[in-house]
């Protein structure tokens, strides 16, 4: 595995990326696909379970609960807050994986504005001062991690 991974992460000579068939027939990959498998192999090798599921795949509140690592009542309240959209086709919440990844990134970007704003006026306050050559690893602001 580890071997396969080291040929994904060479940098691209030729073509783009192709599976190849047993009888031969070559098969081009886009670069998202590419992408993904590259991905899951890294979780992979890192000893990580990998799932794969459309987006749209709707999740119980048990399974949204623990995709966040919060408790279930914590997810229900966020429901109720609106923080996160749901369906209720029946008596059960149901949550669409993409709303959940969203609200999980909001959440990421939210914790990541509150500590620099922290950092900020800790550093205006004089309580707080970085060393000049420091660089502080920030999360993107477009939302991609």
């Amino acid at each position: 595995m580890l071997e396969l991974l080291g040929a994904m992460s060479a940098p691209k000579v030729g073509g783009g990326a192709a599976l190849v068939d047993r009888d031969g027939t070559r098969i081009e990959l886009p670069d998202e696909l590419y992408e993904v498998l590259r991905d899951m192999l890294t979780a992979l090798s890192q000893g990580l379970a990998v799932s794969v599921v459309p987006q749209h795949m709707m999740l119980t509140t048990s399974q949204a609960a623990e995709l966040l690592g919060v408790s279930r009542p914590t997810l229900v309240r966020l429901l109720e807050a609106g923080e996160i959209p749901y369906d209720k086709p029946n008596r059960h919440r149901r949550v669409r994986l993409d709303d959940l990844l969203a609200y999980q990134q909001r959440a990421r970007r939210a914790r990541a504005a509150a500590l620099d704003d922290m950092v900020r006026v800790s550093e205006e306050a004089g309580l707080y001062d970085l060393p000049e050559d420091a660089t502080p690893e920030r999360l993107p602001p477009n939302g991609n991690d």
